[in-house]
C-alpha cells in the first residue's frame, strides 16, 4: 500500500496528491494528515471514487485509508460536477450556468461599513432573481459572512441553496478565521473544488 505523508500540508495539497495517485489506477493508499479540513476532503474524494475511506487516528493527526469496496459513487478521473441551478444556460463552450465568488466579506475598496451592506443586497438581490447563480463559492473573508455572520445573509444564501445553487465554503479559510464551528449554511470545501466550479461556470462573477 502506498503511504503520503502530507503532515504540514494545507488542502487542497493533499488531496490532490492523493487523486493524482487514484487517477493513475492506485487502489489502495494511505494519506497522512493534521488537520481536519484535509480528513473531510479526502474521506468525500472516497465516495466520488468509489473508494472504501477509513479514518484513524495516528500521533499528531489522522490516516486516511482508501481500498477497493463499497464506495458511494463510481471512479470519477475530474471533479464532481456542480449541480446546474434551475434557470441555469450553457454557454456553446461547453460551461454551464454562473458561478459567484465571493472572497471578503464587502463589495468594492471603499468604505467598509457601505461595501458590507452593498455585499448584503448583492446576495438578497440574487436570491430573489429567477436567474440564480449554479454556484456560490466563499474564500478568505468572505467565509464569515456565512459563518457568523448577520442572519439576514444566511437567509439569503440559504434561499439561494434552496432554489438549487451550490454553495461552496472554503473549510481552510474558516480554519484560519476560527469561524467553522460556526457555519450555518454551505459545504465544507477546498481549493481544487472551487476552482473546478468556476471551470465549469459559462462565467464568473466576483463581488
Amino acid at each position: 500500500m502506498k503511504i503520503i505523508d502530507a503532515f504540514g500540508m494545507q488542502c487542497p495539497k493533499p488531496l490532490v496528491l492523493a487523486k493524482k495517485e487514484i487517477d493513475a489506477g492506485c487502489r489502495e493508499l494511505s494519506v497522512q494528515v493534521d488537520n481536519e479540513t484535509a480528513v473531510k476532503n479526502l474521506t468525500r474524494l472516497g465516495g466520488k471514487t468509489g473508494l472504501a475511506v477509513s479514518v484513524d487516528e495516528i500521533e499528531g493527526g489522522w490516516l486516511v485509508s482508501f481500498a477497493e469496496g463499497d464506495g458511494s459513487a463510481a471512479p470519477a478521473p475530474a471533479p464532481e460536477a456542480a449541480p446546474v441551478a434551475a434557470g441555469a444556460s450553457c454557454a456553446a463552450g461547453g460551461g454551464c450556468g454562473y458561478a459567484v465568488f465571493v472572497g471578503k466579506d464587502h463589495v468594492g475598496a471603499g468604505d467598509g461599513e457601505l461595501g458590507y451592506n452593498l455585499m448584503k443586497m448583492a446576495l438578497y438581490t440574487l436570491s430573489e432573481s429567477d436567474d440564480v447563480p449554479a454556484s456560490l463559492l466563499f474564500m478568505n473573508a468572505g467565509v464569515k459572512l456565512v459563518a457568523g455572520g448577520e442572519q439576514q445573509v444566511v437567509d439569503s444564501v440559504r434561499a439561494l441553496a434552496e432554489k438549487g445553487t451550490e454553495v461552496l465554503v472554503c473549510g481552510t479559510c474558516l480554519d484560519f478565521y476560527g469561524c467553522k464551528d460556526q457555519l450555518a449554511v454551505g459545504e465544507v470545501s477546498n481549493m481544487y473544488d472551487i476552482l473546478g466550479r468556476m471551470q465549469e461556470a459559462a462565467k464568473v462573477i466576483t463581488l
